[in-house]
């Protein structure tokens, strides 16, 4: 039987349709001690543990006229070799070699007609190691859930893990274009029956009812501002299929550090270095970095935790203002954490569940048609996506190689001429700077700016042996804020930093 996709999921199909030339897949890549394994030995291992992930083997399928959503089916040409593929790197081998030719890689699109993955063994890397890059279509898992892969072909010790179960794959018979169609049709038939059940469902539950609605009432009318275009700026505009790529890295034991020192979150600490790299940009290029220069999609996972692992896309995007027209590090963040406080407080977040709960339920041609429409609309409001993916803290392994680092790889489309994902793994912190081959060259600079910026941060909130330890001050209703006491008055002064200049 034909598994139709989500409604969100659909919507990565429709985006690419309407940019023919633009590839919106999403990566992973994870570097390794060496030796590389042989290319036998390396398809036997994905054959084996590819048995966990049925989905892997099935192709996206559209509906005759939009009459559903997409559906997955079974590849019956699913050929291995055709998605696991393997090159080498030029001498030396260094990064700026690795992220040229993951920006190769990834300017290609996935072939439709085939699963929506490949897996790219990368040799001769500097110092002997190797890399796998794990590239996947954002219809076939999101980024809260693309680790998922990852979790199922790497083991947690070098010794490996329990073997999957040696089941002979048979696939199922491909639907025809005229069962496709029939089936769509009988769902339409069958729409106003699940919508007077789902309306029962909610009258059976009139308090958690009226609150989900109070809640998404409230985030309409505060994602109402988002609809106000953002600032004109070189940030967004025509892109090419061409991609650059560039990586950020910082010690994550750092990171929290400051986060804990300024009473924020790790997640608030990134973003506040990412609207540094956008200032950075704004500024090389002669622009002024306005306040509503930009503004960026956030994502804020839908899963609970226990819930990463799993195809389905459940993800809710905020969009977000970067404070880029602050100079100071140390009150960059400052704001990023109140904004981010007052997004979450207004159940922005609400609006796109109930929406896409709301779609799951309804005819998919309409929406099919009025999402196409909006992507030839001219897209003023976003001007970067900002994703954020945690790893685990424990080393991985593949075939007894450990994994030394993972970095990140977030698409752009749709004007957006940078991106930045993020994502943890160990000790290490990596930001994966996306960049538009032709209009948005800076990535290596964007990605070193991030750095800085984070050394500043660190510099910062460093603990001042002349000031007492720092503590946070909290009052009913206010926002947390850092503040020092001195020994000698008691008096209460802001932590501000010493020793970095406004840019």
């Amino acid at each position: 039987m034909a598994d139709h996709m989500s409604p969100l999921d659909a919507v990565f199909l429709d985006l690419e349709d309407e940019e023919p030339e633009v590839s919106i897949a999403t990566a992973s890549i994870a570097v390794f001690e060496g030796p590389a394994p042989a290319k036998e030995e390396f398809l036997t291992a994905m054959g084996t543990r590819l048995r966990l992930m049925p989905r892997y083997r099935q192709k996206a399928r559209q509906v005759p006229f939009d009459l559903g959503s997409p559906v997955w089916v079974d590849d019956p040409a699913f050929d291995l070799t055709y998605h696991v593929r393997r090159v080498a790197l030029a001498p030396p081998g260094d990064d700026p070699v690795l992220h040229e030719r993951i920006g190769d890689i990834m300017s290609q699109r996935l072939d439709r007609a085939r699963p929506l993955w490949e897996y790219w063994v990368i040799e001769g890397l500097s110092g002997g190691r190797w890399a796998l890059l794990s590239k996947v279509h954002p219809c076939l898992a999101d980024g809260m859930s693309g680790t998922y892969p990852n979790q199922a072909i790497f083991d947690k010790s070098p010794a490996g893990g329990a073997e999957p179960p040696q089941d002979v794959w048979t696939p199922g018979p491909e639907p025809s274009t005229l069962s496709l169609a029939a089936g769509a049709l009988r769902d339409l038939l069958l729409s106003p029956l699940e919508q007077a059940r789902m309306i029962g469902r909610a009258l059976a539950a009139p308090h958690a009812t009226i609150r989900r609605v109070a809640d998404t009432a409230r985030g309409l009318i505060a994602l109402t501002g988002a609809l106000w275009p953002a600032n004109a700026s070189t940030l967004t505009g025509p892109i090419s299929a061409y991609r650059r790529y560039a990586v950020a890295r910082a010690s994550l034991t750092d990171v929290r550090k400051i986060a804990h020192r300024a009473d924020v979150t790790v997640n608030d600490v990134a973003l506040s270095a990412i609207s540094g790299g956008f200032r950075y940009l704004l500024l090389q290029r002669g622009e002024e970095p306005h306040a509503r220069a930009a503004r960026s999609l956030v994502p804020v996972s839908g899963r609970a935790r226990g819930e990463e692992g799993g195809y389905e896309n459940r993800v809710s995007l905020m969009p977000a203002f970067l404070p880029v027209h602050v100079a100071d590090p140390v009150e960059r963040l400052r704001v990023v954490h109140e904004h981010l406080a007052e997004l979450k407080a207004s159940r922005q977040a609400q609006v796109e569940e109930a929406m896409a709960a709301l779609a799951g339920h309804e005819p998919f041609l309409p929406i099919s048609w009025g999402l196409r429409l909006a992507a030839h609309l001219p897209q003023r409001h976003i001007v970067t996506v900002t994703t954020n993916v945690r790893g685990p803290r424990e080393p991985l392994y593949l075939l007894g190689r450990r994994v030394l680092e993972i970095l990140p790889y977030v698409p752009i489309a749709l004007r957006l001429r940078t991106g930045v994902s993020i994502c943890t793994y160990g000790d290490q912190i990596a930001f994966g700077v996306t960049g538009d081959y032709d209009s948005a060259p800076e990535v290596e600079p964007f990605a070193r700016t991030i750095e800085n910026e984070l050394q500043a941060l660190s510099l910062a909130c460093r603990p001042n042996p002349a000031l007492a330890v720092v503590t946070p001050l909290r009052s009913k209703g206010a926002r947390p804020r850092r503040v020092a006491k001195r020994p000698s008055t008691g008096t209460k002064a802001p932590l501000r930093p010493a020793t970095t200049k406004p840019r």
